[in-house]
């Protein structure tokens, strides 16, 4: 779960004392196979309560960090695709219009958005109320945490707690940061942080860490992609929200009717059931509804 505003190989039972550490990140996986999603249907009315300075460019500039599969990544053929990606060009159908995606880290995109550089962040945010403070969230997915481990790991881990003793690869601005921190003032936490996940894939693969920690949908994603390279370990937990990031200028109630559309006529499963990712589909989105 991307939490932070800013967003990734100790002995294991040490506690890391030093700043984020930088790596080249892995070769990105392929797409996902799955078929085409439909065209979703225009909504004039939802088309007319978007904002007049986005309706007068008919473009909504989205950033995403696209090193998170398969939310959020780029294709062998150099194209940002992924759940995230499906979906909004989905949303701006019906709202009636077109969608440029910027690839950027993941710790500027509220920053970008409160300069009015980007209309829109959607790169697997974590709702929550600090962050709401700032940008107003649509809820549309909800995910939990989950580690993997290379596939000879002999480690069976089962919450935060399990993580004493051992060394973690996260992502910089994740949950799995802030919680591996949080747990590494309970007992000897090894956390080692990089600006992408697929940075902190490779941490893992090359020894740096013993544990990868990432969203459940995610972390699956990994080890279905890895060739036998990882495993998970242990059971999801600490669900929470998914929101696409809003400034506030009204926008939300927009995106919220024409994600109401999606589910309706069934599109929001297919992009789910598309990337492998239905069970964390959610009933009804809301804005602004995180719990903590």
């Amino acid at each position: 779960m991307r939490l932070l505003p800013t967003r990734r190989a100790l002995t294991a039972g040490a506690t890391l004392l030093c700043a984020v550490c930088l790596v080249a990140p892995a070769t990105t996986a392929a797409a996902s196979s799955g078929g085409a999603i439909p065209t979703a249907p225009k909504s004039s009315t939802l088309a007319a309560e978007v904002p007049a300075s986005i309706r007068a460019k008919a473009v909504i500039a989205v950033a995403t960090d696209a090193t998170y599969p398969p939310d959020e990544f780029v294709a062998a053929n150099g194209e940002i695709v992924g759940m995230d990606v499906d979906l909004m060009n989905a949303i701006a159908q019906v709202l009636g219009l077109h969608v440029t995606f910027e690839n950027v880290e993941f710790g500027t995109i509220i920053t970008g958005i409160l300069a009015g550089r980007y209309d829109i962040g959607m790169s697997s945010f974590t709702d929550n109320k600090l962050r709401e403070k700032q940008v107003t969230f649509v809820d549309y997915f909800q995910a939990g945490e989950a580690f993997y481990v290379p596939s000879n790991s002999k480690l069976k881990l089962n919450g935060l707690k399990s993580l004493c003793g051992h060394s973690v690869s996260v992502e910089l601005g994740t949950t799995e940061q802030s919680d591996a921190q949080a747990q590494a003032k309970k007992c000897h936490v090894g956390y080692v942080i990089y600006s992408t996940q697929s940075a902190a894939n490779l941490a893992v693969s090359s020894g740096r860490a013993q544990i990868g920690f990432a969203d459940s949908q995610v972390a699956a994603y990994i080890v279905a992609q890895s060739h036998g390279q990882f495993k998970l370990s242990g059971p999801a937990f600490e669900t929470a929200p998914y929101g696409i990031a809003l400034p506030k200028n009204g926008m939300a109630k927009a995106v919220l009717g024409a994600l109401q559309v999606l589910m309706a006529d069934g599109i929001y499963t297919k992009i789910l059931e598309k990337w492998g990712i239905e069970p964390g589909a959610i009933s009804q989105p809301v804005i602004n509804g995180a719990t903590s």
